[in-house]
C-alpha cells in the first residue's frame, strides 16, 4: 500500500521548463519505449469535446483491480469521522452535503464504476456496496480539510445494480498540490456492509484521464487545478507510477452538458 506525498517532477514540469517546439522534441524522444501505460497519459485534447478510451474493458479484465491507499481522507472511521453510518449516506447524488440541498460548483460528472467476480468467472457483481468519494473543486476533501469539515459533500454509497454497475452523480474534481487527479473508493459484499464498515473487499482509485482533465480545468473555477497538474504526471504520481492500466477511466462529454467517466475493475 502507497501514502499519498508529493510527486516528483513530471512531463508536464519538465514541459514548463523546457518550453516551445523543441522541448516539445525532446519529452518525445524522452518518451520513447516508456511502455503501454505511459502511453496511455496522451496529449491534451484542443476542443471542449473529449472522448478517451481505458485500458480496461469487461473483456480485458483477468486480474484484481491493485489494493490502493484510502489516503488521509477516508471518512471511513479509519481516521477520524465516519460517513459510511451517517443517514443518507446511502446515495447516488453527492454534489451536495447530507442535509443540504446546495451542490458544490464543478463541472458536471457521472462515475459509472463496473465491478466484476473474477472468483466467478467475471460475472458482474449485483448488490455490491460501493462508497465512493472524491475532491471538490478546490482540492477540499468534506470532513478533513479547513473550513469544510463540517461538510460532507463528494461522498456516497451505492449498490451495484445486475450489470455490476454503481452509478454516482458528482463534478469533476480539481487536482491538488503532489498528486495527479483522482477518484477514491471501497467495495463492500453488499451496501449493509458499507454502511456498518466490515467486510471491504477492495480499496482503490481511479485515475482520471489527461485530455479530459486539461478541458475541464481551461473553466472558471478550476485554475489552481492548471497549476497543480502541471507539477506531476501519471508516471511520477505515488499512487500510479508503478501501473495504472487497471485504474484509468474513460471520460467522454462536454463541459456544458457534463462527462461520463466509467471503469471497469475486477475484485
Amino acid at each position: 500500500m502507497k501514502i499519498e506525498m508529493p510527486a516528483q517532477p513530471g512531463r508536464r514540469q519538465l514541459l514548463a521548463v523546457l518550453g516551445g517546439a523543441g522541448g516539445l522534441g525532446l519529452l518525445a524522444l524522452a518518451g520513447c519505449g516508456s511502455g503501454t501505460d505511459a502511453a496511455s497519459a496522451g496529449s491534451a485534447a484542443q476542443s471542449d469535446t473529449t472522448s478517451t478510451t481505458a485500458a480496461t474493458s469487461s473483456a480485458t479484465v483477468t486480474a484484481a483491480v491493485p489494493e490502493e491507499t484510502a489516503g488521509p481522507y477516508p471518512g471511513d472511521g479509519s481516521n477520524g469521522p465516519n460517513f459510511l453510518s451517517m443517514n443518507g449516506a446511502v446515495r447516488s447524488d453527492i454534489r451536495s452535503s447530507l442535509g443540504s440541498s446546495s451542490p458544490v460548483p464543478g463541472v458536471p460528472m457521472t462515475v459509472k464504476l463496473t465491478v466484476l467476480d473474477l472468483k466467478n468467472s467475471a460475472k458482474p457483481l449485483s448488490n455490491a456496496g460501493i462508497y465512493l468519494w472524491h475532491c471538490n473543486q478546490a482540492g477540499q476533501y468534506s470532513m478533513y480539510s479547513q473550513g469544510v469539515t463540517n461538510e460532507t459533500f463528494c461522498r456516497g454509497i451505492q449498490a451495484t445494480d445486475g450489470n455490476g454497475t454503481a452509478t454516482f452523480t458528482s463534478v469533476w474534481p480539481g487536482a491538488y498540490s503532489g498528486r495527479w487527479p483522482h477518484i477514491h473508493f471501497e467495495v463492500y459484499p453488499s451496501v449493509g456492509s458499507a454502511t456498518s464498515g466490515s467486510g471491504k473487499l477492495k480499496t482503490s482509485q481511479i485515475a482520471l484521464p489527461e485530455d479530459a482533465c486539461d478541458v475541464v480545468y481551461a473553466t472558471d473555477g478550476y485554475s489552481a487545478s492548471v497549476r497543480n497538474m502541471a507539477q506531476t504526471s501519471l508516471s511520477t504520481d505515488m499512487v500510479f507510477r508503478d501501473g495504472w492500466s487497471q485504474e484509468l477511466a474513460t471520460a467522454s462529454g462536454t463541459t456544458v452538458n457534463g462527462y461520463a467517466a466509467t471503469l471497469v475493475i475486477g475484485v
